[in-house]
């Protein structure tokens, strides 16, 4: 979900699909060609990961995430994803919190300590009843489509998009297959000017 809709603590599904977008700059020229609106300028986010020692939240297709940009801290949790034709669903809970640091000795108390952190360069544009982000990633870049799944499948083929690219994995399972067929990739997915580029086995 978008940082500029997050808003007091909700429950609904998050609905969206994801695809494979190289060419930024004209999906951007399409968006704009199409009349969207810009719903967020290009930010940075780290996002870290929350989970037990057990990791009983991974095994059961769950995430907590504590997103921390220029402009505050929302937290997070996912629910385990469905899919009904080729749109991602999960349920969806999420609040803006004032203090990050804060949040993060309350998940430590509670027994739970970061396991994966991923960072990614977002905007995010409304066109129709569907939110676009155009994500920058040190895997790639992306588009993500938020709607009611009709819309986002007209949306899809109005920006020149193919559907049957969607990719339905979330960001750190990308990151977990490319880090099998690359080594040497870090332990999380954070762009090079962002720390050491330490590998598990260097202590990562």
């Amino acid at each position: 979900m978008s940082e500029a809709g997050a808003t007091k603590a909700r429950a609904r599904d998050e609905v969206e699909i994801k695809l494979p977008a190289d060419d930024l700059d004209g999906l951007r020229k399409n968006l704009s060609s199409l009349g969207a609106q810009a719903a967020s300028p290009l930010h940075f986010e780290r996002n870290d990961l929350y989970d037990d020692a057990q990791g009983r939240l991974s095994a059961a297709g769950a995430a907590l995430r504590l997103r921390q940009t220029a402009e505050g801290a929302i937290l997070t949790y996912k629910g385990p994803p469905r899919f009904e034709g080729g749109v991602k669903m999960r349920e969806e809970r999420e609040t803006r919190v004032s203090d990050a640091e804060e949040v993060q000795a309350i998940l430590h108390a509670l027994g739970m300590s970061p396991s994966f952190r991923y960072e990614k360069r977002r905007e995010e544009w409304r066109l129709g009843n569907c939110l676009v982000a155009l994500d920058e990633t040190p895997i790639g870049r992306f588009a993500e489509i938020e709607g009611d799944p009709a819309e986002i499948r007209r949306v899809v083929v109005s920006l020149g998009l193919d559907f049957a690219s969607a990719i339905p994995y979330s960001y750190p399972r990308l990151y977990a297959m490319k880090r099998k067929e690359q080594q040497g990739l870090p332990k999380d997915m954070v762009f090079p000017e962002n720390g050491k580029r330490k590998t598990e086995n260097e202590g990562g």
